[in-house]
Formats: structure tokens, sequence, C-alpha cells
């Protein structure tokens, strides 16, 4: 009897600890992303975000992140690879497969975006009353980065200094802006950057500053150019999508997709676009060090805008007018967002 009690007493204990286990961890998910892991978007956003996760669920569900494709493809098809539950989540840019994501490209045209803090919240508001284009995923939350400047291997002064320049966009809004620059795009993800300029593929490239640490981009080129204009002192910007596997979601029990909403959309939207303002300033300054930094005078920016903005907006309007929208009515609620979210 005692022998039977024992062993009584250690199959229970067993099972709690079993229990205990899969209790601790009962969902075990995987990220996907394109960059590497000293960025700033996997070190300072998608890490303390899997963290907090992990944290709010008590541990019951656990994130795995994979840096740099480590899964696998290329990184126009890890929207794919989140809808076809080959991940559970990806970081990635909408604008990498063109033409499929259209309606938030709004917040890419030209002369839009000022503020991230606004513009992320514009950009969430704007998908949670049109998120139809992204029907096949849990959106977690959509955002931008710092906004594009121009880093080339000459320096660019004046407008004229753009002309016939090859020009590495990630998106076909870009395209269309540098198109109307009269300069060459060339369309490429990011991680291709360090690349193309080394083996002079492409003249300049359109990135924030953050970005140019990781890719080693002030090794590479010379010049840094901004926009001498308090209100837009970046031309454009790009949208981001860290989306979710509609499935993995529905399989989470209501309290744990309560830990997934309340580190959503515009919960976190704020805290994503400080981080991406405060990533700026090392990156700059590292610019300043290893070349010149350099200031597109108010009369140029001017000549640009007028060269650019309606020209490249009324090509949008176009585009979505096409697909049986209204692209007028869509830019003008873009840019009340934008307004309301900026005062």
């Amino acid at each position: 009897m005692r022998f039977v009690g024992l062993a009584f007493g250690i199959a229970v204990t067993l099972l709690a600890a079993g229990i205990g286990a899969a209790h601790a961890q009962e969902f075990r998910l995987k990220l996907h992303h394109f960059l590497s892991p000293l960025s700033h978007g996997h070190a300072e956003m998608l890490v303390p975000w899997a963290k907090t996760i992990e944290e709010q669920s008590q541990g019951r569900i656990k994130i795995d992140i994979f840096p740099a494709m480590q899964l696998g493809g290329r990184p126009p098809q890890l929207i794919d690879q989140a809808r076809d539950g080959v991940v559970d989540i990806v970081w990635t840019l909408p604008g990498y497969t063109p033409g499929r994501f259209t309606l938030t490209e709004v917040f890419e045209l030209p002369f839009m975006h000022s503020s991230t803090v606004a513009t992320n919240r514009a950009l969430n508001e704007f998908v949670a009353r049109h998120g139809e284009e992204f029907a096949d995923y849990k959106i977690i939350v959509m955002h931008v980065h710092a906004g594009q400047l121009f880093h080339s291997n000459d320096p660019i002064r004046t407008v004229d200094d753009l002309k016939g320049l090859k020009i590495r966009t990630p998106t076909r809004t870009g395209g269309w802006l540098i198109e109307a620059m009269g300069s060459v795009p060339i369309g490429a993800p990011v991680p291709q950057i360090p690349e193309m300029l080394s083996k002079k593929i492409v003249d300049a490239v359109m990135i924030p500053y953050e970005v140019t640490l990781p890719l080693k981009v002030d090794e590479l080129v010379d010049y840094h150019t901004e926009l001498d204009d308090p209100v837009h002192p970046r031309i454009n910007t790009s949208t981001f999508v860290v989306a979710m596997n509609k499935a993995t979601y529905a399989k989470l029990p209501p309290d744990l997709q309560k830990v997934i909403d309340d580190n959503s959309g515009q919960a976190i939207a704020g805290w994503i676009a400080e981080g991406w303002d405060a990533a700026e300033t090392p990156g700059r300054e590292n610019a300043a060090k290893s070349g010149e930094t350099v200031s597109l005078p108010p009369a140029e920016v001017a000549k640009l805008r007028a060269m650019v903005e309606q020209s490249v907006i009324d090509r949008w309007i176009a585009q979505m007018d096409a697909k049986g929208y209204d692209g007028k009515s869509l830019v003008a609620e873009a840019r009340a967002l934008l307004k309301k979210y900026n005062q």
C-alpha cells in the first residue's frame, strides 16, 4: 500500500508538472521579417513587443522572432507566409507587392507625411475604416518610418541634380515620385541596398537615417539630403504592417486574444512612432561624421513640390477610381486624419 501510495503521489506530481508546463506555454508563435537583428525594427520594436505579449499572457504565449528571412523566401513573400500559415506573424511592407494593397498608399504620397506619430495614428484609424484589402489577416498594427531622404554618391543641392539619377525605391508610389523628379526608379527590398550601391546599380537611395546604420550606407555614399521645410522635412514615407495569421489568432482563447488586441493598433501606434523618431538621431549623427548632410533650400523644395506632388497624387487617384473607389475623397479623408492627429 505504501508503494502504491508513493507511485500515486509521483504520478500526481508529474501530471501537475505537465499541466503547469502546458499552461506556461500554450501557444508558440513564429514571427518572420526581412531586416537584420541589428535593425531598429527588430531590436527596438518587435523584441519589446513580443516580450510584452509574453509577460501579459503570463508565459502562455511565446513568440520566436526570425529576422533576415531566416525561415526562407524573399521579402515580398512575407505577407503570403502570414496569410497561408507558413508563419504566424510577419513584419513587412505592403508595397513589396505592388498594386495589391493600394488603399494605404495614400499615406505614402508626396508631401502627405510630416509627423511620424500623427501619420501612425491617422493610418491606423484609416485602416480601421478601410481594411478590406487586409481581410485575410489579423492586423496587429500599421506604421510608417520617419520619412525618406536622399543618400547619394554625388551631392543633391538643387532639383536639377536629381535628373537622370537611378534611385532605389521599395514601392510603386515611390517609383511614381522618382519618375516625376526626372529620375529613374529601381525597385528593390531594403536588404538589397548595400549591393546596389556598391555595384553602382543605383546612384542614390531613399530611406530614413535609422536604417543606414545596420546597412552601413554611410560607408557607401557621401551625401545625405533632407528638405529645408519645417512641415515636410522628408518628401514621403513608407507604410509597414505587422500582420498575423487569422487562424492562429482564432485559436487563441478570448483572454489571450485580448492580450494581442491590447497591444495592437492605436494602443502601440504612438510608441512605435516615438521609437522610430528617436532612432533617427544616431543615424543622422553617424551620417554627419562620415559624409556631408545637405539641406535642399526652400526655393528648390518649392520647385520639387510643384514637379511631383499633384502629378503623383492624380496618378494614384486615377488608379483608385479605376478600382471603383473615390480616390479624391480618400486623399481628402487621409489629409483630414493627418490634420486631426497633428493638432
